[in-house]
């Protein structure tokens, strides 16, 4: 992973707005790395940010396909955890790709400002995958 970070930005209906206003603390941050976002999220944190994001109509099956392909380095997923959601099978396999893919993954608040302020924002880095043989390319 490079020095300018591939981000996927991810929210539960009802979790846009914790996720606008989580990322509106480390604009300056977001600024200098490249964002994509399901389709919805991404228009609010153009609308709301100014910041430039590519979208996906299929949001979390085409954010997976970036992670496989490793194009993804870090991923920020605001799920409501206590509702049930129509994509929630969609964004729990999303989660578990991050975790086999080694990407950076922040499911809240607290932990996007622990990944966005880290001093590895601005480093290259060595993610180390752990495929199992099912998962390998032939």
């Amino acid at each position: 992973m490079g020095k300018r970070k591939r981000i996927a930005l991810v929210a539960h209906n009802k979790k846009k707005g914790e996720l606008i206003e989580c990322l509106r603390q480390h604009h300056d941050v977001l600024a200098k790395h490249i964002l994509y976002s399901t389709d919805t999220a991404g228009s609010l944190v153009e609308k709301e940010l100014k910041l430039p994001v590519t979208k996906f109509e299929n949001g979390e099956q085409q954010l997976g396909a970036k992670i496989t392909s490793r194009e993804l380095d870090i991923l920020i997923c605001f799920i409501d955890p206590l509702e049930s959601h129509p994509h929630t099978t969609d964004v729990q396999a999303l989660i578990r790709l991050a975790q086999v893919y080694g990407i950076a993954c922040a499911t809240t608040a607290a932990t996007v400002d622990f990944i966005l302020n880290s001093e590895m924002m601005n480093e290259s880095y060595v993610r180390k995958i752990q495929l199992t043989q099912s998962l390998k390319p032939k």
